[in-house]
């Protein structure tokens, strides 16, 4: 299914970066935005005419679907500074609630039994509608993995409203992967750091669709 929804995605770090790359190898047209907009100019420059730099503030108005490419505890003030703008769009949620710990690695930021889909799910604008997606692999297997042969390896999303599945699924393929469906926003916390179907988890690596649906 085709939905000509227009993309844009909000912050050009690690994550942001790599996801533009992913769709710019697809041909898939979107808008590149951060606060600072000599990144998003240079992305363009670098990835061509098929990416749109912009400011913030423009670039949530023009987009149906925004990538929210922000560290996790940015994502409900941005949720909130932008309400207007942000009312009936989707709002795709790749933050991972962490911080460096003091032995080198990470830690979980929240409650043990809490997910960043659902806190920042409580955050969202009147009709908005939030997909956890695009956070289940580190930045560079998300990288590494796109666009793979002959199977695609799986990005894994969860959704409340179904409705919204189509266009997710079609972004997650318009960046090289395979979307599987875990559930609604209840099972984020699987598809997190730490979670049962994150790299960095048990999981411990990228799966192809096939894999994936044994591990669900």
């Amino acid at each position: 299914m085709k939905t000509n929804s227009k993309v844009a995605i909000i912050g050009l770090g690690n994550i942001g970066k790599v996801v533009a790359a992913n769709l710019a190898h697809s041909n898939t047209n979107f808008i590149a935005a951060d606060r600072s907009i000599a990144k998003a100019n240079e992305l363009a420059e670098k990835l061509g005419a098929i990416v749109q730099p912009g400011e913030i503030s423009a670039a949530v108005k023009q987009a149906d679907i925004l990538i929210l490419s922000i560290p996790f505890g940015e994502i409900g003030i941005f949720l909130h500074e932008h309400a207007a703008d942000l009312e009936g769009k989707i709002i795709v949620d790749p933050s991972n609630p962490i911080a460096p710990d003091e032995n080198g690695g990470f830690k979980k930021i929240i409650a043990a039994e809490k997910s960043a889909g659902e806190i920042n799910a409580e955050f969202l604008p009147k009709n908005a509608k939030l997909a956890k997606a695009m956070g289940t692999l580190g930045a560079g297997s998300l990288g590494a993995a796109a666009h793979q042969k002959p199977e695609a390896a799986a990005l894994f999303y969860a959704t409340d409203d179904q409705s919204i599945d189509p266009q997710i699924e079609e972004l997650i393929v318009n960046t090289g992967f395979e979307p599987v469906r875990v559930g609604n926003l209840t099972q984020s916390i699987r598809i997190e750091v730490f979670g049962d179907l994150h790299e960095f988890g048990a999981l411990g690596k990228t799966v192809t669709r096939t894999e994936a649906q044994s591990k669900i």
